[in-house]
């Protein structure tokens, strides 16, 4: 019973809040939302398993809809299947973009791929010299008395090192060596079918010039991922630096074609900037589609939960909560105690990255994930084809005694 109580005190204070939002929207009451109120709008969050839709009619009414993720044999995305959905649109038929006037969106898509080392395949670029940095890294070790010490793998498929460097100061010691066996190995390298690159140089954060001579010739070789230290993570330490230049190489590239697949049916040649989308970042604010980045989107889906949960309790009168928000395929812990807690240095599944992110315990196992036996431990599966068959296995532990 208190369970029910609570849950029906929260419903009751969420309608309360979607009220209000319709009240700041209304046209009459708030003329400066007057251009977009005539129009649909639509928040959504797409999840390993589920993909959770609220959206505002023309009108003001708040709907709500849910459906898999997943469900290749039903439609190829679930974000524009539950637009469809609610809109009323039949499959096949273009979605009506001039009537959208926003869609935010938090996603998993680069969180996964991460997870499930699935980004494309990337090249590393660095000072020679320092081929292997990344790999030794800090040194650290979590569990000092492990006697069997297992590296995370790198997510980096290729690197070549490159003649040229920079002191401390600024002074240029080695000119960068554009020379014939650097042609050749990118060449090999690009032949090999990897198109995304990463360069990072020692002090290249402060003196970007080599970077920048580097990356233009492999924007004319047709590489068409690069991602530059100095304008990825414009900070000082070589490894930490490093290590989300090419998170960034590894998960843009898939972040970009899902982002202008979604762009490309919500928007048509007459009106092109009818509907407004944007993502939600890890660090909890939204950012235009063009400017969301690999690594900004880690936690794209559970940083929109943080902020839900903490305007949600503070309607009901509570400022200081903790976040315990379990989807299909992992669960989410946060914290808030009159603010939001934010890292700027972390490491989601063995990557460090360095990029303002909310402070977000996550367990790689949720209410709907697998388990399989390998004969002597078992194991959360963590493939895509797992995840579909993951909300079977939610209904099936409901209904369970």
């Amino acid at each position: 019973m208190l369970i029910e109580a609570a849950t029906n005190y929260a419903a009751k204070n969420v309608n309360v809040h979607l009220r209000k939002v319709m009240i700041d929207l209304d046209p009459q009451k708030n003329p400066t939302h007057s251009e977009i109120a005539p129009r649909w709008q639509f928040w959504i969050d797409r999840g390993g398993t589920f993909t959770d839709i609220v959206a505002q009619r023309p009108n003001g009414e708040i709907v709500v809809h849910k459906l898999l993720s997943e469900n290749p044999d039903r439609y190829f995305d679930a974000p524009l299947q539950g637009i469809r959905d609610v809109m009323g649109i039949p499959t096949g038929t273009p979605i009506p973009a001039e009537q959208i006037a926003v869609v935010k969106m938090g996603t998993t898509v680069a969180t996964n791929a991460l997870l499930e080392r699935k980004g494309d395949g990337t090249l590393l670029l660095i000072t020679k010299g320092f081929r292997d940095a990344l790999k030794i890294g800090y040194q650290a070790r979590p569990n000092i008395f492990a006697r069997q010490i297992i590296l995370p793998t790198p997510i980096y498929e290729q690197v070549i090192e490159v003649e040229e460097r920079y002191s401390a100061q600024g002074e240029e010691l080695v000119p960068v060596q554009i020379d014939d066996a650097l042609m050749d190995a990118l060449q090999t390298v690009y032949a090999a079918g990897i198109r995304s690159c990463a360069i990072a140089f020692l002090h290249g954060y402060r003196y970007p010039s080599h970077e920048r001579q580097v990356a233009a010739i492999v924007r004319e070789m047709g590489f068409t991922q690069i991602s530059v230290s100095h304008q990825v993570s414009p900070l000082m330490k070589l490894v930490s630096r490093g290590d989300t230049t090419v998170v960034d190489a590894y998960l843009s590239p898939i972040l970009r074609r899902y982002v202008d697949r979604i762009a490309a049916q919500l928007s048509t040649l007459e009106t092109a900037s009818a509907c407004k989308l944007m993502f939600m970042q890890s660090n909890g604010g939204l950012t235009d589609a063009q400017q969301f980045q690999g690594k900004d989107s880690i936690l794209s889906g559970p940083a929109g939960g943080i902020v839900g949960a903490v305007k949600t309790s503070a309607i009901a009168g509570f400022h200081k909560i903790i976040g315990f928000d379990m989807g299909g395929t992992s669960t989410d812990v946060s914290h808030f105690n009159g603010e939001y807690e934010r890292t700027f240095e972390t490491e989601v599944a063995g990557v460090r990255l360095r990029a303002p992110m909310m402070a977000i315990h996550t367990v790689a196992a949720g209410g709907g994930s697998i388990l399989e036996f390998d004969g002597s431990r078992y194991r959360v599966a963590r493939s895509q084809q797992e995840h579909f068959l993951a909300p079977l296995a939610t209904v099936i532990m409901a209904r369970s005694p």
